[in-house]
């Protein structure tokens, strides 16, 4: 079984953002990036696979963007995936969600991968679309948001989210492209010898304008904060004199809705 994860590096969220000068994406400058979250939830999925069939099936981690992206691509090694891809693109942000998977699909087309495993969207675009867009360029069907997986011989049984809480079960058959959401397992810590493994581990470099694939249909023209609105009072003093006022406040507010 040869087994694919799609990964990305994203800026930590508790960063301080601001927008860069040309005004169409967010200034990289002191800001600490990291895997996105869903997609650590992937590479976890793919690893307690590869346990559970004896180490037989072969992980490749793949991801796309700039020089620091290596980093994200170390800590799969060391979270176990075998092998890792870079498809190096500096202008990574300048592509939509169409594109990016045309690149993913450039690369994965040639690798006949039995099971493709993404996060559910990513942190910083948030669109989740790359990953069923890459299914559909494979011909392969997919299902997003899983929170529960179980495989055995060649047949896959599946939760995903649904809306009000509800969860959908699906059986499905390889080959197959599954997106992940939260709560789907708990991802591993890489320990201090795997991380000395990792560094012996096969790191492929391609240049995104090497592979096939379509252009981009979108253009981001404006990357900006929401405009602030309203306003906001805050009380000070201690917890029972504020308890008045807010008495007070909602009496007023009331009075003027009425």
């Amino acid at each position: 079984m040869k087994i694919l994860v799609c990964i990305k590096q994203v800026p930590d969220m508790e960063s301080k953002f601001k927008v860069n000068g040309t005004g169409n994406w967010y200034e990289e400058t002191d800001l600490a990036f990291r895997i996105n979250e869903y997609d650590e939830f992937a590479i976890e999925q793919a690893v307690q696979l590869k346990e559970q069939l004896g180490n037989e099936p072969d992980v490749t981690i793949l991801t796309m963007g700039p020089e620091r992206s290596k980093e994200a691509l170390k800590k799969g090694l060391a979270m176990g995936c075998d092998r890792a891809v870079h498809i190096l693109d500096e202008e990574y942000f300048n592509r939509d969600s169409f594109e990016v998977a045309s690149l993913l699909a450039g690369f994965a087309k040639e690798g006949s991968f039995d099971l493709i495993l993404t996060g559910m969207q990513s942190q910083d675009r948030g669109s989740g679309q790359v990953g069923i867009l890459l299914a559909e360029m494979l011909g392969i069907p997919s299902v997003s948001t899983i929170v529960e997986f179980s495989y055995n011989d060649g047949n896959v049984e599946l939760k995903r989210d649904l809306e009000g809480g509800m969860k959908a079960k699906i059986n499905a058959t390889l080959p197959l492209l599954l997106t992940c959401q939260m709560g789907l397992n708990t991802p591993r810590y890489p320990t201090l010898p795997n991380i000395m493994k990792a560094k012996k581990k096969e790191m492929t470099c391609l240049a995104a304008s090497d592979l096939d694939h379509s252009s981009s249909f979108t253009t981001t023209t404006s990357f900006f904060f929401p405009e602030k609105s309203g306003s906001c009072l805050i009380l000070d003093g201690d917890s029972s004199s504020n308890a008045d006022k807010l008495i007070e406040i909602l009496k007023e507010k009331t009075a003027v809705l009425s």
